[in-house]
């Protein structure tokens, strides 16, 4: 069973970061979406830009009203030969430099704890997606405190070795609205994967809670190829 994303996201105000992985309906692409929201000025204060990994950084809007850096500003998005690494903070360039030296996602992960932002403790979710020569195959992972227990980190791990067509699985950092917010819980969701680049794009921003959305990233690669297209929507634009 798969979920409609469209429903999922309209339905909840606020599920903070998120990231799907799948594949096409046609199954000839490997789809990833990473969006991101915000509650604060600080969080709404931000766009997407492409970077020099064929991937994406955030960067501030206004600069004159960036407050505290540490946690809003990343690569969001790295390329590193046939992988696709996607996560809502610098663990990118962890598990980019783990990956680097012929090390694992899940070695990188296993150095890496939720975001020091009490008493939220954001998890930490990261993807990291893999073409080579027609084959594709994809993994997510969650770090989060154990019910708000800043003494006990929670380390998930979710791999995808033969994704269905027509099928992903997306995974957010808050399971609703709230203060604290709730982390999110349970195994990441399965949802529908259209065909098309822009449809995909238009259904994840459109569904999003129009005071809370920031910026949104998609993709689609080409099986075959290997060749992918982009799309960037930020809300400051």
């Amino acid at each position: 069973m798969c979920y409609d994303l469209t429903a999922l996201l309209s339905e909840n105000t606020y599920p903070g970061r998120g990231i799907v992985i799948g594949k096409t309906a046609d199954g000839k692409h490997a789809a990833i979406a990473y969006f991101i929201m915000g509650r604060s000025e600080n969080s709404r204060n931000r766009i997407f830009e492409e970077n020099e990994d064929c991937g994406i950084r955030t960067r501030a809007y206004d600069e004159s009203k960036l407050v505290d850096p540490s946690l809003i500003i990343y690569s969001p998005v790295r390329k590193l030969g046939d992988d696709l690494i996607v996560t809502n903070g610098d663990q990118t360039d962890t598990v980019y430099d783990f990956i680097k030296e012929g090390k694992t996602f899940e070695d990188a992960l296993r150095t890496r704890t939720f975001e020091p932002d009490a008493p939220n403790f954001t998890p930490r979710i990261s993807g990291i997606a893999t073409v080579k020569d027609g084959d594709f195959s994809y993994k997510l992972s969650i770090l989060k405190s154990d019910d708000g227990n800043d003494a006990s980190v929670q380390r998930f791990f979710y791999e995808y070795a033969q994704p269905v067509a027509g099928k992903g699985h997306f995974i957010h950092t808050y399971r609703c609205d709230g203060n604290p917010i709730p982390s999110f819980s349970g195994d990441p969701e399965p949802v529908e994967i259209p065909n098309d680049l822009g449809v995909f794009t238009a259904m994840i921003w459109k569904s999003l809670n129009e005071q809370n959305k920031v910026s949104l990233f998609t993709r689609f690669i080409d099986l075959t190829t290997g060749e992918y297209e982009t799309r960037i929507i930020n809300k400051h634009e």
